[in-house]
Order: C-alpha cells, then sequence, then structure tokens
C-alpha cells in the first residue's frame, strides 16, 4: 500500500467493484475515456490488469481517502492490456464527487515516484482528451510534455522521462 497526505492506494480487491463501477461505468463521469457498460466487464477489466500486475509489476490502484476509507479514484502507472504497444503510462479515474480536489495530482505525484524510484522506468505515457482540460493541466503540471494527436485514438499522446534520462 502506498500512503499519500489523503490517499491510500492499494490493489484493486474483488469486493472494490461497486464502489469502482459507481464512476468507472458512469457514462458522465468517463465521457473523455473508456466506459464499463456492466459490473462484469468492470470486474474483468481490473481482474486483467492484476494479471499483468503479476507479470510487469504495475498496474492501477485503488484510490481510498485516508480518512474514511471510501473509494475515491483508480489509477497508477500500467501497460495498457486493451491497447498495448504504448509501453508503461499513468493513468487515472476519479468519482465526480471527488474531482477538483486535486486527488489526481496526489495519485499521480505517487505514480511517478513509484515509476522513478521503485520501477525505474525511463518514459511514461499519458493520454487526454483534447476536450479534457483538467487532465491535460494536470499531466502538465506533473511533467508531461504534449507530443501529438493520435486521430485514430481521438486523444492527444503525452510523455515524461525520468528526470536521469536523456530525451
Amino acid at each position: 500500500m502506498i500512503r499519500t497526505e489523503r490517499l491510500m492506494l492499494s490493489r484493486p480487491k474483488l469486493s472494490d467493484v461497486p464502489d469502482l463501477f459507481s464512476f468507472l461505468g458512469d457514462p458522465d463521469a468517463m465521457r473523455y475515456t473508456h466506459v464499463d457498460t456492466s459490473l462484469r466487464q468492470c470486474r474483468r477489466r481490473i481482474a486483467v490488469h492484476e494479471r499483468r500486475r503479476r507479470h510487469e509489476g504495475i498496474a492501477p490502484w485503488t484510490a481510498r481517502l485516508r480518512t474514511s476509507g471510501e473509494i475515491v479514484g483508480w489509477g497508477g502507472v500500467y501497460e495498457d492490456p486493451f491497447d498495448p504497444g504504448w509501453g508503461p503510462e499513468l493513468g487515472f479515474s476519479f468519482h465526480p464527487a471527488s474531482q477538483g480536489r486535486g486527488l489526481g495530482s496526489e495519485l499521480a505525484w505517487a505514480a511517478i515516484e513509484f515509476a522513478d524510484q521503485i520501477r525505474r522506468l525511463p518514459k511514461l505515457a499519458a493520454f487526454a482528451h483534447p476536450e479534457n482540460d483538467a487532465s491535460r493541466r494536470l499531466l502538465e503540471k506533473v511533467g508531461f510534455q504534449e507530443i501529438r494527436y493520435i486521430p485514430e485514438m481521438g486523444r492527444l499522446y503525452y510523455e515524461r522521462l525520468r528526470p536521469d534520462c536523456d530525451r
């Protein structure tokens, strides 16, 4: 488990799925990215990521508030098993009631520290929908640079190099 000032980040458990689905399955909350259409699909997505964690050592975490244990988000560093080929990337999703409170930045900084210090990953990728200003600002705040627009994805591609790596 990783602790930040306000969050506890841990491997998702099967019992987390209904709370995660409350926002991962919400078309409004996920309007800029993939929406799970059922609890079963959400459970499958989390299970596939957890299998990848066993092989690669990286996968999204469940984000809980330290004060209450309430699940408020899901994200971290992972290689996307559903859209492979981009290498390790940073991704995050938060319950709408938790957005705008700096929790995404807190998760992102923890994930970057994990990627840099523990996994020693030379580069992280990230994606943001062009209209998702909050995610774009967050990525730039934590050191990602916009590289290009990927038309087939309808997303902007970002990169961040580990500080001790050359571009």
